[in-house]
């Protein structure tokens, strides 16, 4: 199918682009290296071509703190088992702390249904420095695990930074996780620690987590002590909670200045999971030095972000964001914390805050800006959002609607960083690239020491087709390992099964000749019409211009006698007509693509499952529908609303294509 240029949203200016961090790099380059480019993606193609010069020039650029005398070799090996800088020694929250400034706040808070406060530097180093004294004095050493059930909140960063100084690994849950779920997680790094909160607050209702906390505690033996930390209640009695302090407790033990341990390059920093959809989670596990290096260059060069400013993403702990989000206080930002729900009293909530705080680059998912879209909000009318600068986007392909409603009903002036890169990385694959313009519907480009194509059906890298997202050489924050994985086993079958030797993300994007690129959804969810494949994504761009549609997944079944049967499910809204919803589905859907994208059937269904960090449910939904093994492992704590998913797991599929 052929796409027409799209419409240019968004063009930087001369000054823009000269002011920018992006800029500043390259001048040094030239001056330092005498190296010269012309444009972007040739700045990008030796960063890529050149990998262990590009990082060295990072390392050298950010000046990182190594307190040994020197590393062997900016890299050696393969992936997955590529070393980085060994013999380096070094600690990412020192890397923190040295922006420090009593010219602006650390860190802002803002908590559902309460004013802002301000956290300075001075604070958050006061604090993290008396529960680093804590964390020693309660047995706690480099190499120990941490784990939070904790809530987006200034505790939380104080102790994963206190964690880090020690070079303990973090590992964090929300609170609105289930206990099966977060002991799927934990019980796999056997945390010595827990930190948790008495509850949560969403929506403004209050939810105790104090009987889960118990069960925590009673369901993984490794966990000696407990802090709680007050949140929902002023006052938290800790007697039914074996070996527990209080927060105010653990930051009352005799405090010396804030020293941070040294480790290697590749030392663990913290572990995250995947889904746990199907199957026990993986435990991604990254480097200290490989975070580091990689939180520096994407914020800095993709995001822009500069001393003094406000960086918001709206996230909860339980996703990678919330991690990438400490990337800001490197930059020397203040980060602005949210925690609730960004729908209490309506989607203007987080608008209203960026206007009156004001927040300089406000980060969110793409689902969220197209619920605001299709909600026909104007945050323009509603309050001063001039001095908004960039919109960051990720967790889902943002509709081209989408960036259509940021121009006219944000700001005609804003940067729209639309992004993708996941949980495996901590960062971003792709994004925002400053000197090039936003493009409706695409990602500006590749990022920088990201050696990323489409790859197609001859196993070569095409441009303009549809192709697997493969990156072929190796980055600094890949996984050191999945948890307990020692023999790599998990991480091959993961990432370099298909292309031996490559990192295959498994999503389908198509990469355009000016280096703009789209992402038309997961390749395992990829629709195979009649030898044609379709990214879920195209459908679901139509769709979101289709009034009466308020959510949506579409699926294809490959049959056994060689036909398929490609299934639409909606929800609609109250007011909406199923029959005519479904011929306007099906005429817009026929004209605007092709008649391989209109589904075999609409079917109309109350709610459709999300995985907790957000991501629609295709994958797991298409293996319940085909019988697969291995969709009866499917856990309901790993779903945010698992009530939907059991629909499926009821739906009788011979009774609905025969129906």
């Amino acid at each position: 199918m052929l796409h027409p240029t799209p419409e240019v949203l968004w063009t930087p200016s001369q000054s823009f682009v000269e002011k920018s961090n992006l800029k500043k790099y390259e001048r040094w380059l030239s001056e330092e290296k005498s190296l010269h480019f012309s444009s972007y993606q040739e700045l990008w193609k030796w960063s890529t071509e050149n990998v262990g010069e590009f990082w060295e020039s990072i390392w050298e650029y950010f000046e990182i703190i190594n307190h040994s005398y020197r590393y062997k070799a900016v890299l050696s090996g393969e992936m997955p088992r590529t070393k980085w800088f060994e013999g380096a020694k070094l600690n990412y929250a020192e890397h923190v702390f040295r922006k420090k400034s009593s010219e602006r706040p650390a860190l802002i808070f803002k908590p559902e249904g309460k004013p802002h406060i301000e956290i300075s530097w001075d604070q958050l180093e006061r604090d993290v420095a008396a529960f680093r004294s804590f964390l020693l004095s309660s047995g706690i050493t480099k190499g120990d695990c941490v784990a939070g059930f904790l809530p987006n909140i200034p505790e939380t960063i104080v102790a994963f930074l206190a964690t880090n100084s020690i070079g303990a690994i973090w590992s964090c849950c929300s609170p609105d996780f289930g206990v099966s779920t977060v002991i799927d997680r934990f019980a796999q790094i056997e945390p010595k620690l827990l930190i948790a909160t008495d509850g949560y607050v969403y929506n403004g209702k209050k939810h105790s987590r104090l009987e889960e906390i118990k069960e925590i505690q009673k369901l993984i033996p490794s966990i000696r002590n407990t802090v709680l930390i007050p949140y929902i209640e002023e006052y938290t009695d800790k007697s039914s909670l074996p070996n527990s302090y209080l927060w105010q407790e653990a930051l009352l033990q005799k405090t010396s200045a804030l020293e941070f341990e040294p480790v290697d390059f590749d030392h663990p920093i913290w572990v995250l999971y995947s889904s746990g959809t199907t199957g026990k989670p993986k435990a991604i596990t990254h480097s200290h030095g490989g975070v580091l290096l990689e939180h520096l260059k994407y914020m800095h060069f993709h995001n822009d972000v500069k001393p003094g400013e406000n960086f918001f993403w709206f996230t909860t702990t339980g996703w990678m964001m919330w991690n990438f989000l400490q990337a800001s206080l490197l930059a020397g930002a203040t980060a602005v914390l949210f925690d609730g729900s960004p729908g209490y009293n309506g989607l203007n909530l987080l608008w209203d805050f960026a206007a009156k705080l004001p927040i300089h680059h406000f980060g969110t998912s793409a689902p969220f800006l197209t619920a605001c879209m299709k909600a026909e909000l104007e945050p323009k009318t509603e309050g001063d959002l001039t001095r908004l600068r960039s919109i960051g986007s990720t967790g889902a392909p943002l509709p081209p609607e989408a960036f259509d409603w940021v121009y006219k009903s944000v700001s005609k002036d804003v940067w729209l960083c639309s992004m993708s890169g996941g949980t495996d990385v901590c960062t971003a694959f792709v994004g925002g690239v400053p000197y090039a313009p936003v493009l409706k519907g695409n990602i500006q480009g590749r990022a920088l020491g990201c050696s990323l194509n489409a790859i197609g059906d001859e196993g070569k890298p095409v441009i303009n087709s549809l192709g697997e997202m493969v990156i072929d050489k190796p980055m600094p924050s890949m996984p050191i390992y999945f948890w307990n994985d020692l023999d790599y086993k998990r991480y091959t079958e993961s990432y370099f099964e298909k292309f031996e030797g490559s990192w295959c993300h498994g999503d389908w994007i198509k990469v355009f000749e000016d280096s703009s690129l789209i992402i038309q959804g997961r390749s395992d969810a990829t629709l195979n019409r009649k030898g044609i494949r379709i990214g879920t994504a195209e459908i679901y761009s139509v769709l979101n211009k289709i009034e009466g549609i308020k959510d949506s997944l579409i699926v294809n079944l490959e049959l056994e006698n060689g036909e398929d049967f490609m299934p639409l499910f909606i929800v609609k809204n109250q007011a909406s007509d199923l029959e005519t919803l479904s011929a306007t589905i099906r005429s817009t859907l026929k004209s605007e693509c092709s008649p391989r994208h209109v589904p075999d059937k609409i079917i109309e269904v109350s709610d459709l499952p999300y995985t907790l960090s957000g991501k629609k449910m295709e994958v797991p939904v298409k293996k319940v529908l085909m019988g697969l093994k291995d969709a009866k492992g499917i856990n309901d704590e790993s779903i945010r609303n698992p009530d939907a998913m059991r629909y499926f797991n009821a739906l009788d599929v011979l009774q609905l294509i025969n129906s």
